[in-house]
């Protein structure tokens, strides 16, 4: 058989007997019986090969090897201290860069007051926002949340939390309804000024859609952005495809036709389980996700199932 091994815990007991002068005071003060307190600096006395205190009617009193190892021990206890203490900082520590990529119509609009907030509330984080048209790989660490529109389960490791059902329909301003009228159908959007464009996956999408619709050639106007399309809008000149969750809380646009009922896109705050416990990160996502939903109820929109 090998030799007894050092139970690293059983050194908070000698240092409680030194200190205390028995097994009773040791054993209040570490809420624990005397015999346990007596086995365990018998097992301690036996791995290190040392008798350590001297059993008197009085109490237990240190012997030289004793005195000699309270020091040692004192230190480890200091070490141990010091690495909870560092530890519970950093579970507790917010501070950081947490960086935050989301379609721009979504950035420029949603984020802008919400993380306005954040920063008042969290000074330290330092937020990173990637409106590019690119996705950004959670996985590979190209950001660590996403505001995301998405059809089914997730890519494998990434978490989220579901926002809503991602709508998008067709919107014009109030002066351009009060110059054109407000098109009901999709016959009547032949007689209006469509814009077009959005970038990326967005215009791809948008496109096919004005082609089954037979609208393409009424693309009046070409957007390079998302926040472009709503520029456009505003503007007066046209009539655009935007969100339903941005769109309905601009008083001075109107929709022109209810959303599609035909899809499964659902917008998703997502993260990476490698990630997801970070504490900048959680507090960002937990930050985000109160002030989304809280919009979202505010306009009344489809929630997800």
């Amino acid at each position: 058989m090998g030799e007894p091994m050092l139970d690293w815990n059983d050194l908070r007991y000698f240092l409680a007997i030194a200190r205390g002068g028995s097994t009773l005071a040791a054993g209040r003060a570490m809420r624990v019986s005397q015999t346990t307190v007596a086995r365990r600096i018998a097992a301690l006395e036996q791995a290190v090969g040392l008798a350590l205190f001297e059993k008197r009617q009085a109490g237990y009193v240190l012997t030289a090897a004793g005195e000699e190892m309270l020091g040692h021990a004192a230190e480890v206890e200091a070490a141990a201290l010091k690495f909870d203490t560092a530890a519970g900082a950093s579970t507790r520590d917010t501070s950081g860069t947490v960086r935050l990529t989301a379609e721009e119509i979504f950035s420029v609009t949603l984020f802008g007051p919400m993380l306005r907030e954040l920063h008042d509330l969290h000074p330290h984080i330092m937020i990173e926002l990637d409106a590019g048209q690119a996705l950004r790989d959670l996985g590979a660490g190209e950001a660590d949340i996403a505001l995301r529109s998405t059809i089914g389960e997730q890519a494998a490791g990434l978490v989220g939390r579901r926002i809503c059902i991602d709508d998008w329909t067709l919107y014009c301003s109030r002066d351009y309804a009060e110059r054109n009228g407000i098109p009901g159908s999709v016959d009547e959007l032949r007689d209006h000024a469509i814009i077009g464009g959005g970038g990326g996956n967005l215009w791809r999408h948008y496109e096919a859609w004005l082609k089954q619709l037979g609208l393409e050639d009424r693309v009046a106007m070409h957007h390079a952005t998302s926040s472009g399309l709503l520029s456009g809008v505003r503007s007066g000149f046209g009539i655009a495809v935007l969100p339903c969750i941005v769109a309905d809380a601009e008083p001075d646009l109107i929709r022109c036709l209810p959303p599609r009922q035909d899809h499964e896109r659902i917008l998703w705050l997502l993260t990476h389980e490698r990630v997801r416990r970070t504490p900048r990160v959680r507090t960002v996502i937990d930050f985000l996700y109160q002030r989304l939903s809280a919009h979202v109820r505010s306009l009344g929109a489809r929630k997800a199932a």
